[in-house]
């Protein structure tokens, strides 16, 4: 691939897995049970093309920064390939004297308010952040659909599978490839209609069904805030590229994160827009990664099959909103008030989801509880605004995907022997019948926990340290982020007077005084409780699915064995890096440093924070005593015990109830929304049935029955026609007479 340009390299990417979902639709009747061959050789192509433009852009960024203390900072990376012009409407947008579209640096009068068109192109960028994301992407979907092939060997919709497996790459890609965020929109749509089909994939299960319908919905409120936000950033910005281009005139039209913009402090517009327009896109980031109040769709998405758990609701899609913040990290930066709403919702979802897993019988849904908080761990740790918060959550992003697909797989290793049972209290002990799933699976739940040295461990000290120094500034030699030096105030696009401006700033003014210490400290010791939870709901999945005494379900028979090498195999893989992929990333700090050549990260702002990653001795220890207390009380509930009845959720009393229903959001949304949109829908149907369909068949009687009238005289009888006949020439006889007697 040396001879091949970059350019090319990355529209392969998305292309080989397209191609491979295509030829599987068409040759899966020929190929049957080699049906995955197509899509998995284009998933395999891709991920390998991935490799090279993730070693290729970190040639381009170069070596690790100095160890002086005034290291140069690095050259913002991207390269930009434009495939079609999709699009083009002249003259469609005027930008106003003042307004921050114009190119900022540049005297207002001069070309930066010329008359400019509504243009999507379909283009790609490559930088840190999408090499990152798209090696993500393809290598654990490779690892996935290998799995899958074991998994669904036997399923009547195996070639069906595929098909939308490949298809769910293909467009995951392209959303992370893409630089415009209609384009971002388009595939944002397109992973949310493969996740839904794949949701629903055993569509004769009516829990499957309706699993499908509730996250297809619920992932609704969520686009309909991306949709919005697209227009406000085009309103706004007068462009939706994220890369700056060149008019017909040859002047520089800069992009919403295009490098101009980006350059100068002033670029990006806060204040009232600025905000609504990232709680939009946070809206947007919770239907997407499950977070609240948008959460409740992903522990039903367990309906699907493991694989697609693994690939789509652990390791990818979830992590399509962390993507949209961090990419649009200049956006956040303008708006502080917006950017702590992150840290807020992540942390709140950290925790609460947490509390859920811990009283979780079904395995699979213990582990979609356990995904939704660590999610909730990345959004707090964006929500800081610093280099250091934007850089841990990519790094617990990365492994996050290794080990959470690793125990989603593991998960369905233990079902697939079960016959497809997955309640823990009805099996136990399967360390002698699993022996490789079972320690591939400690792996990840070791990794899951913040146990040392595994890849969790240092991902999840990054976070932490990341909201220590927001909340206890100039510790450990981090800075605050100075993202409020440089937001400034927009509000004529909202309001008209000053009243509406008064109300609106107020609101601003109290997002803003929520950046404050006490509340980072509040946040902090949230994520701390959370490492103590995650590591007790974790080990309480081990003790009971593998210790204990050997007990079977009736569903398995008599032949519960461990699965093939075809399953087994990604396991391994995906332990061994689980294993070492978070010490050899944070001792070499080449994560760090090569996401700090991503342009949305080369913010002035940006580079007053970032401080060189360095190991926070007392905050590992702290990490650590909350994730062994989590495992000690795990142990003495639920290690070598028998799991068919409660153990330690007997001591919650009234908290296990409320654990045990999810704090009852779906009992909530049904009475708040549901129940009142059926009542809608009842009025709307006696409405229709009576009020409308009554006028219209009303209306459609009237011409029955003037013809039923008509129809009498048409009787057929000469006699009737002969009386008629005499009767009219009586009654016209009669009326003449009348009129000449008068």
């Amino acid at each position: 691939m040396q001879n091949i340009s970059p350019a090319t390299l990355l529209v392969l990417v998305p292309l080989l897995p397209l191609v491979g979902a295509l030829l599987t639709l068409l040759l899966g009747k020929i190929l049957r049970s080699r049906a995955h061959m197509p899509a998995i050789t284009g998933i395999a192509a891709a991920a390998a093309v991935s490799l090279v433009l993730l070693a290729s852009t970190s040639m381009q960024v170069g070596a690790g920064p100095s160890s002086g203390e005034h290291a140069e900072p690095v050259r913002p990376v991207e390269m930009i390939t434009t495939l079609w012009q999709w699009a083009t409407v002249g003259k469609a947008y005027m930008p106003d004297a003042g307004s921050a579209a114009a190119i900022p640096g540049t005297p207002i009068g001069e070309l930066t308010t010329e008359v400019r068109p509504f243009s999507i192109p379909v283009v790609l960028r490559l930088d840190p952040l999408t090499a990152i994301m798209l090696a993500i992407i393809t290598c654990v979907g490779l690892l996935v659909a290998i799995y899958s092939v074991g998994y669904l060997h036997d399923d009547p919709g195996y070639t069906r599978f595929f098909t939308l497996f490949a298809m769910f790459v293909f467009s995951m890609s392209m959303l992370v490839a893409a630089s415009n965020f209609l384009i971002v929109y388009v595939f944002w749509e397109a992973v949310g209609a493969c996740s839904y089909l794949l949701i629903g994939f055993w569509f004769q299960k009516p829990e499957a069904a309706r699993a499908a319908k509730k996250a297809f919905l619920v992932n609704r409120i969520g686009d309909f805030g991306l949709a919005i936000a697209v227009f406000l950033l085009w309103m706004t910005y007068g462009t939706l590229d994220f890369h700056d281009t060149l008019s017909a005139n040859g002047t520089i039209l800069p992009g919403i994160l295009g490098q101009t913009r980006l350059a100068d402090p002033a670029g990006m517009i806060g204040g009232a827009v600025g905000t609504a327009i990232c709680l939009l896109l946070l809206l947007a980031a919770c239907g997407k990664s499950a977070q609240m109040p948008l959460h409740v769709w992903l522990p039903d998405a367990m309906e699907g099959p493991t694989p697609a758990s693994a690939l789509i609701h652990a390791a990818t899609m979830v992590t399509a909103g962390i993507y949209l913040v961090a990419r649009c990290a200049p956006l956040f930066i303008a708006s502080p008030g917006a950017l702590v709403m992150v840290s807020i919702v992540g942390a709140t979802t950290a925790l609460v989801a947490a509390l859920v897993a811990t009283v979780q019988y079904d395995l699979k849904r213990v582990l979609a509880y356990s995904t939704i908080s660590q999610l909730g761990y990345m959004f707090a740790s964006l929500g800081t605004g610093t280099m250091l918060g934007f850089t841990a959550a990519i790094f617990h992003l990365l492994t996050h995907a290794c080990f959470k697909a690793l125990l989603f797989l593991g998960a369905g290793s233990v079902m697939h022997a079960m016959g497809g049972v997955i309640d823990m209290r009805r099996y136990g002990g399967l360390r002698r019948l699993m022996p490789i799933t079972a320690a591939t699976f400690l792996c990840g739940a070791c990794a899951l926990a913040g146990v040392a040295p595994f890849a969790g461990f240092f991902s999840k000290d990054e976070i932490l340290a990341t909201l220590h120094s927001k909340a206890w500034p100039n510790t450990h030699g981090q800075q605050q982020s100075p993202a409020t030096g440089h937001a400034h105030l927009h509000l004529s696009s909202f309001s008209s007077d000053a009243v509406a401006d008064d109300l609106t700033a107020d609101a601003l003014s109290g997002l803003d005084a929520l950046n404050c210490p006490d509340v980072w400290r509040i946040l902090f010791f949230m994520a701390l409780i959370t490492a103590g939870l995650t590591a007790f709901y974790t080990f309480r999945a081990v003790f009971m699915t593998f210790t204990g005494p050997t007990r079977v379900p009736a569903e398995a028979g008599h032949h519960a064995h461990e699965s093939p090498l075809v399953m087994t195999l990604p396991l391994m893989i995906l332990a061994t890096a689980s294993l070492v992929l978070g010490w050899l990333l944070f001792s070499t700090h080449w994560l760090s440093h090569f996401l700090s050549a991503t342009p949305s990260f080369a913010l002035p702002a940006f580079g007053q924070t970032a401080t060189a990653p360095v190991f926070h001795l007392d905050l590992a220890i702290q990490g650590t005593l909350a994730a062994a207390v989590g495992i000690v009380v795990a142990a003495i509930g639920h290690l070598g015990r028998r799991s068919d009845g409660p153990q330690m959720e007997r001591f919650l009393g009234p908290l296990g109830a409320l654990f045990a229903n999810q704090f009852f959001f779906d009992q909530i949304y049904t009475v708040l929304v549901v129940r009142p949109l059926e009542l809608l829908a009842m009025l709307a149907g006696i409405i229709d049935r009576f009020l409308v369909d009554g006028l219209v068949d009303f209306i459609a009687s009237l011409p029955l029955g003037i013809g039923s009238v008509v129809r009498r005289l048409q009787s057929g009888v000469l006699q009737r026609y002969a009386l008629a006949g005499v009767m009219g020439v009586l009654l016209i006889v009669f009326v003449l007479a009348w009129q000449l007697r008068g």
